[in-house]
């Protein structure tokens, strides 16, 4: 009896800045793992509180490099997973976009500031009788 072992294809479903935010606050009982679906191991880590701390740590910090799995081998690497995969000339246009708001939002700055060089050049010149007053 031969038994293949199968490549998980994609990226897991689960989200992994809500694995994160469970492993951060409630690490140490397991629920990111119960959340990914691995309950055998949730469990033992309920029971030691983390491995006393140092399996807390380990998945922490496989979590948040993106490393960790799910129950099915999947890598948990999606922050959200729900959002639907765009074509690249989409997100070309969308760039595309955000540098022509960007350009215009740079030439009404050096709008304003070339308009405060001028004011700051040419200061208004005071009345001859109030710089008498001002002496006295």
């Amino acid at each position: 009896m031969t038994r293949s072992l199968a490549v998980p294809s994609g990226p897991s479903e689960k989200s992994r800045g809500v694995a994160l935010a469970l492993a951060a606050v409630l690490g140490p009982f397991g629920a990111h793992r119960f959340y990914v679906g691995k309950t055998g191991t949730g469990l033992l880590m309920l029971c030691t509180l983390g491995g006393a701390g140092l399996w807390y740590l380990y998945d922490l910090i496989l979590v948040s490099g993106g490393s960790f799995r799910d129950a099915e081998g999947r890598l948990v690497s999606k922050w959200d997973p729900e959002e639907p995969a765009r074509h690249p000339s989409e997100l070309a246009e969308e760039v595309l976009d955000e540098l022509s708001a960007l350009r215009s939002e740079v030439a009404e700055l050096a709008e304003r500031l070339d308009f405060a060089e001028r004011l700051l050049a040419h200061p208004p010149r005071a009345d001859s009788d109030s710089v008498s007053t001002l002496k006295a």
